[in-house]
């Protein structure tokens, strides 16, 4: 017989996780992570920084995808990637932080399905769903640190250098300034923590003797406090 158990520890526990998985994938797939210098679409670099006549705007680039306004463009902006294949990614530092991010969004979205069915089954193969889930969450997290502490090495690359400046090199972002997309990938990733830590308390909210007493009596929706 399936029952469903529904707390708020439990509850709460899934909605975060469908939140840092969510807010990881599109952070990933955002090309806000970097934002160019105000600029014109003819603008150059000199030794004073970027200078043209005109309208300005401020490009911003991504891991593999970038907004810029061409030239020939009267108005708007055109976004897309820059990298159709993988090793035309800007460099080996930014090739690797795709890989591992990806991996962990990827632990993170299977962990965010899961967790929808938690209601229903709190168990697999005798093991807590919810202890499982949490060391897919904390290995996920470790995942994803060492995607955003590779990332900045990556600021030294041609393409990063044509956005923020001939100054740009690793760790150093020149004329550019961080993007939403990289704070929203680090906060993600605090809260993939947060989630590994709190899985724990959503196990003994849906195990507690109080559950067992409603189970016992032959009830099948439990919510609980």
């Amino acid at each position: 017989m399936c029952h469903v158990i529904v707390t708020c520890r439990s509850m709460l526990w899934t909605l975060l996780s469908i939140v840092a998985a969510f807010g990881e994938l599109i952070a990933f797939m955002s090309t806000d992570w970097l934002v160019g210098y105000p600029r014109t679409p003819d603008a150059v670099f000199g030794s004073h920084g970027a200078t043209a006549a005109g309208e300005a705007y401020r490009p911003t680039l991504g891991i593999y995808g970038r907004c810029i306004k061409l030239p020939h463009m009267q108005r708007g902006i055109l976004c897309g990637p820059y990298a159709i294949r993988f090793r035309e990614i800007a460099s080996g530092f930014w090739q690797a932080t795709s890989i591992f991010l990806a991996a962990g969004i990827l632990l993170l979205c299977a962990v965010a399905f899961i967790s929808i069915f938690t209601m229903c089954f709190q168990s697999i193969m005798k093991k807590s769903i919810f202890n499982v889930c949490g060391l897919l969450q904390g290995i996920a997290g470790l995942f994803l640190i060492l995607g955003l502490m590779l990332y900045p090495a990556g600021w030294g690359s041609d393409k990063v250098q044509l956005y923020c400046g001939p100054d740009a090199t690793p760790y150093r972002a020149g004329l550019c300034s961080m993007g939403w997309a990289f704070y929203t990938a680090m906060g993600g990733t605090v809260l993939t923590f947060i989630c590994a830590v709190f899985s724990a308390q959503a196990e003994i909210a849906t195990s507690s003797d109080k559950v067992q007493e409603e189970i016992e009596e032959g009830k099948s929706l439990i919510c609980l406090l």
